[in-house]
C-alpha cells in the first residue's frame, strides 16, 4: 500500500513536533523550512502601543510567531494583563499560545484564516461594546490587508504592531529538487502564502515537475494562489494543525513513489 512520504516546509522550530507527530501514524517526513522568523528590534513605537494595551476592544495575532512575541512584551510591560480584554488568534495553534499565558482567547473552529476569524461571533461582540471600537493586530512586518481593510469598512480603528519579518532560509541551489528526488517524497505540505511563494522562488526551472505532486496548503486562499501558479493537485486542509493535516492525509490516497 502507498504511503505518504512529505516534506514539511514550516519554520525550523515548528517541524520537529510536526514530524514527530506524522511518525506515529507511520509518516515519513523530510523537514526544509522556508521561512526563517526574524524579530525585530524593539522600537520606541512598539512600546507605546503595547502601553496603550487598554484602549482596544480586542487584540489578533495573526500568527505563531506573532502571538510569542507579542506575550514577550506584554509579560514586560503589563505583569497583569487586562483580565477581560478579548484575545484572537488566526488559528488554533496561534490561539493555545495565548491561552497557555492566561489570556481570554478566541479562535475559529472552521479553518485558520482571516476570513473564519473575521465570522466569529465574539469578536463581533467585542467591536459593539465600544463607541469606537479599535483593534490591535500583531503580526509581521509586511502582511495580508483583507482583515484590517473589512474592519475599517466596519467602522473600526486597526493599528498593526510589527513583531518580526520572514525570509526565505539560504540553501544552496538544487536543494529542493534534491530532497524531493533523494528522499522519493510523494507530497508538499505548505503552512502559508509567503510560504509557497518560497517554494516556488527555490524551486526555480524545476517547478514544473514538483508542480505535479500533491501540494497541502492551510486555507483556500493559498490553495488559490497554488492553482494560480500551476499546481496539479491542491487540499486545502481548511487549518495549519497537524489534526487537520492529518485529516486531510486520510482522505487524499497516496501518490505512487
Amino acid at each position: 500500500m502507498n504511503t505518504w512520504r512529505l516534506l514539511l516546509t514550516r519554520p525550523a522550530e515548528e517541524c520537529p513536533a510536526l514530524a514527530a507527530t506524522l511518525a506515529t501514524r507511520g509518516i515519513h517526513s523530510s523537514s526544509l523550512p522556508l521561512l526563517a522568523i526574524e524579530a525585530l528590534a524593539e522600537t520606541a513605537e512598539q512600546r507605546a502601543t503595547i502601553l496603550d494595551l487598554d484602549r482596544y476592544s480586542a487584540v489578533i495575532a495573526v500568527s505563531k510567531p506573532a502571538a510569542r512575541l507579542g506575550l514577550e512584551l506584554l509579560d514586560r510591560y503589563w505583569p497583569q494583563p487586562l483580565a477581560e480584554q478579548p484575545w484572537f488568534g488566526v488559528g488554533a495553534a496561534t490561539a493555545e499560545i495565548l491561552a497557555d499565558y492566561g489570556l481570554r482567547v478566541y479562535h475559529p473552529d472552521g479553518g485558520d484564516d482571516s476570513e473564519s476569524l473575521l465570522a466569529l461571533p465574539q469578536l463581533q461582540q467585542a467591536l459593539t461594546r465600544a463607541l469606537t471600537p479599535r483593534v490591535l493586530i500583531l503580526r509581521g512586518e509586511d502582511g495580508r490587508e483583507w482583515l484590517a481593510e473589512c474592519l475599517r469598512e466596519q467602522g473600526v480603528q486597526v493599528d498593526y504592531l510589527p513583531l518580526y519579518r520572514r525570509r526565505l532560509p539560504d540553501y544552496p541551489e538544487g536543494t529542493l529538487i534534491g530532497r524531493v528526488r533523494g528522499e522519493r517524497l510523494n507530497g508538499l505540505v505548505i503552512s502559508s502564502g509567503q510560504g509557497f511563494s518560497h517554494l516556488r522562488l527555490l524551486a526555480g526551472e524545476h517547478w514544473p515537475e514538483l508542480a505535479r505532486l500533491p501540494l497541502f496548503v492551510p486555507s483556500p486562499r493559498v490553495a488559490e494562489q497554488a492553482h494560480a501558479a500551476g499546481a496539479e493537485i491542491v487540499v486545502d486542509c481548511r487549518g495549519a494543525s497537524a489534526a487537520a493535516l492529518l485529516a486531510a492525509l486520510q482522505a487524499q490516497p497516496a501518490a505512487d513513489l
